[in-house]
């Protein structure tokens, strides 16, 4: 070197290290370098990562990810050459290519983060040297039976779930995911042998509900959910079709078949109690759809495969998970801000509630156990001012109604036919519903939903006292004579325009609106029943006395309504 180009090299030189220089600052301060460096030297390092990580630099290791894709599969041939060629023992061959496929499953976790791509395209990989391979080795070669491929494809998804849980590997468990639940729906329909990978599936869904409990790979959650419903139902709907059409089956017993679908049920029902209880997450649509589906598998399968004996077992099982929703809807769930828990537990605790008492009890039991839970639920709904367990209390009684034959009955009494004298149970319906109705008011408040309900409780209870005072007046009349259709008739008529006016009086005076309401609702059943029943009699003496009737309680329910109104002044709902 020149002397004279000296002074040029000690500029080179200088500059390279100003450059150095800065680039330690803005590793090391980065919020300090924003302000202590020139604008210039900080745009040219920033410019410079910039320009290493474009998107051509990015394609230049593309083509190198995919050529060692290709040399993977071409391994895999290689391995299947010597497989056919016999100069290996099959087994040994076989040993081999699983560990093949895993070796490049473990690459693939193996990765430098932030190469996604490149851990895609291994995984892939993996999954295209397995795959095929337990295809053929388990349908075409006959070497491994369609329990030791699910035992791989089992280990297989073991094995990539634990690769990629230290490093959170995404895109791995998704591609890993597909390739298992692929492989295991294939197998599962050419076999026959469906337990194996319905096994798989199984354990499938309790790897990603376990990971979902880290709120780990969410997004892959529905992917196996859908997999595995598929397969657990089309289990329940091939056993259960005639054995005529599924020869080629293998026989399992009943435990077996039931085992999938308590096992699905088990699965996602924990998950949802451990997401919403202890986390405090807020249960997505997919989780709440996912357990009822699961539950209904799991019921499906007890009905098909354990009619009786099994029915009973799951409907205590439901008894003995209502009380817990129950604590959970009200006890955990109680905030404002936790509508949807609430409402999705609430809602199970009735379900389950009413499902478990048809299961396992007797009519005279249901209807006595179900009138118990509504005047239980109405008496805590007022207690805690809480409407929903109001409204459960109703659909307690709706069910009452329905399980001891009362809502025949009154439909019977108020239309048509009159039918046969009733069971006493349908008396005690009718009293927990007089109970419940006078408890309601100290619930509803002035909002639209309370009048609503308030108005249904009425109705109900109308409906009940209705029934009794026909039946009892039919049964004084036959003291006296055999009653016929049209005294019958005329005896509805009378104690629906009785009640009209009862009504119309004690409603306004009770504060009850919605009294006064059922008023109205009245007349026009009263309007109904004289064009379709009264008229179609031809007796004309019993139609006078019909229309006599509903004439004097049009002219009388207002004048009562404005009376009862103008001595007690009206309260807004709002204010009780």
């Amino acid at each position: 070197m020149k002397m004279d180009e000296l002074p040029e090299v000690l500029t080179r030189l200088n500059t390279r290290l100003d450059a150095l220089e800065n680039r330690v600052v803005l590793l090391e301060h980065p919020s300090e370098a924003l302000t202590v460096l020139p604008a210039p030297v900080l745009s040219e390092i920033q410019l410079a990562p910039a320009i290493a990580s474009s998107s051509f630099a990015q394609s230049g290791a593309t083509f190198p990810v995919l050529g060692k894709a290709m040399l993977g599969l071409a391994g895999a041939y290689l391995l299947r050459y010597i497989a056919e060629s016999g100069s290996f023992p099959k087994l040994a061959a076989v040993a081999l290519a699983i560990a093949y496929a895993l070796a490049w499953l473990i690459w693939a976790a193996r990765v430098p983060v932030g190469q996604w791509f490149a851990s895609t395209i291994y995984a892939g990989t993996s999954a295209l040297i397995l795959v095929p391979m337990l295809w053929e080795l388990t349908l075409s070669f006959n070497v491994l039976v369609p329990t030791a491929a699910a035992t791989v494809l089992g280990a297989f998804a073991i094995a990539a779930y634990a690769l990629a849980w230290k490093r959170n590997l995404t895109s791995v468990i998704w591609v890993e995911s597909i390739a298992v639940v692929i492989a295991s729906i294939a197998l599962f329909a050419t076999t026959h042998d469906m337990m194996p990978f319905i096994a798989v599936l199984l354990l499938m869904a309790f790897l990603s509900e376990a990971a979902s409990y880290r709120n780990r790979w969410l997004s892959v959650r529905p992917l196996v959910a859908v997999a595995v419903d598929i397969a657990v139902w089309a289990l329940i709907f091939t056993y259960s079709s005639p054995q005529s059409s599924r020869a080629d089956y293998p026989s399992i017993g009943t435990g077996a078949l039931l085992s999938p679908a308590i096992a699905l049920f088990l699965i996602y029902g924990t998950s949802v109690a451990l997401r919403t209880l202890p986390l405090r997450s807020t249960i997505t649509l997919f989780e709440a759809g996912q357990a009822m589906i699961a539950f209904l598998l799991a019921f499906d399968a007890t009905l098909h495969f354990a009619p009786s004996v099994g029915a009973t077992l799951f409907g205590s099982v439901c008894l003995l998970l209502s009380p817990p929703c129950y604590a959970a809807a009200f006890g955990r769930f109680n905030s404002t801000s936790e509508h949807r828990n609430f409402h999705l537990f609430a809602t199970w605790s009735v379900a389950l509630f009413l499902l478990g008492c048809f299961l396992c009890l007797t009519p005279v039991w249901i209807a006595s156990c179900l009138g118990l839970a509504a005047i239980t639920a109405t008496l805590l709904g007022a207690w805690t001012s809480r409407l929903t367990l109001a409204f459960h209390g109703f659909v307690y009684l709706i069910a009452a109604a329905f399980a001891s034959g009362l809502s025949q009955y009154s439909a019977h009494a108020m239309a048509g036919a009159f039918p046969s004298p009733p069971s006493a149970i349908i008396w005690v319906v009718s009293a927990a519903m007089l109970l419940c109705y006078a408890v309601v008011g100290q619930i509803a408040g002035g909002q639209w939903k309370g009048v609503a309900f308030q108005t249904l409780s009425a109705t109900m209870a109308v409906v009940a006292v209705a029934t009794a005072l026909v039946s009892a007046l039919v049964w004084l009349t036959s003291v006296l004579v055999v009653p016929g259709r049209t005294q019958v008739a005329v005896i509805r008529t009378l104690t629906a325009c009785a009640l009209a006016l009862a009504l119309a009086y004690l409603g306004p005076r009770w504060q009850r609106f919605e009294l006064v309401w059922v008023t109205y609702a009245t007349l026009a059943f009263v309007a109904a029943k004289l064009l379709f029943e009264d008229l179609r009699q031809g007796h004309p003496e019993f139609i006078a006395a019909s229309i006599f009737l509903y004439a004097v309680t049009l002219i009388l329910v207002p004048q009562l309504v404005r009376k009862s109104s103008s001595r007690r002044p009206a309260i807004p709902p709002a204010s009780r």
